[in-house]
């Protein structure tokens, strides 16, 4: 175990085996890690607020989180999460395995999200939203969920397994993106986006189906499993590859 003398750790903090903590960092009372941890300088986790019900902030093994960052007690992560620099993530917020988040990512509480999601830069996600499983979403997209805004009323939108979510994009509330879809860049969505379709534009608009979509050497474009593996585990690979054989 590697504690910087420069970080504040709580007594009651339970701490998984060979933990790396930065400088001036602060790990609360209310945080349980996992084995092989990194968490790098000026972080702070399980920041306190009642909306946690007392819930702990609980992050899985091997996660990465670097420096800046801030996650508020009450969320759960599953293994392997990883961040870049000056996240912030709110109280009530779970993730499965294999989370990745960019640098300067703003993500509210009370929202869910499946296992090896992608998240690039400076995106920001409400409360209420769902996310599955193998989602992409792009740098500066955001999602929204107050119906008639500033108010209380609130509905998230739901992004199905293998979705992709363009730069710059905008989806609005209570909007349902189909499973293996692709919303443009720069796009604004304020209707549901049907699996296996291409949407983009202000307001988005159905563009084709992605099995319509060439890449330049003239192959398939999408579903992009078939062609993109990279930080992907072996054996998952190997299921995609088998379910395109027997196509």
């Amino acid at each position: 175990m590697s504690i910087s003398p420069l970080a504040k750790v709580g007594c009651k903090a339970r701490l998984g085996k060979n933990i790396s903590i930065g400088d001036f960092t602060i790990i609360h009372d209310n945080v349980i890690l996992g084995d092989d941890v990194t968490v790098e300088s000026h972080c702070v986790l399980g920041y306190p607020t009642p909306n946690s019900d007392g819930d702990p902030l609980v992050i899985g093994d091997r996660a990465h989180i670097r420096t800046h960052s801030i996650f508020y007690e009450g969320s759960v992560f599953g293994d392997d999460l990883i961040t870049g620099h000056h996240v912030m993530v709110r109280e009530k917020f779970k993730a499965g395995k294999n989370f990745q988040i960019g640098t300067m990512c703003d993500f509210e509480g009370y929202a869910e999200v499946g296992d090896y999601v992608r998240t690039h830069s400076n995106i920001h996600i409400t409360q209420k939203i769902k996310i599955g499983n193998f989602v992409w979403i792009f740098p500066s997209t955001v999602f929204s969920n107050g119906l008639y805004p500033p108010c209380n009323e609130l509905e998230g939108s739901i992004v199905e397994d293998y979705a992709v979510i363009g730069i710059l994009s905008c989806i609005m509330p209570g909007v349902s993106i189909g499973t293996r879809s692709l919303v443009g860049s720069h796009s604004l969505v304020k209707r549901d986006v049907l699996p296996d379709t291409v949407v983009g534009g202000v307001p988005a608009k159905k563009i084709c189906m992605t099995k319509d979509l060439k890449m330049r050497d003239g192959s398939s474009a999408y579903p992009w499993t078939a062609h993109f593996h990279r930080g992907f585990p072996e054996e998952i690979v190997k299921s995609w590859m088998k379910e395109y054989d027997h196509e």
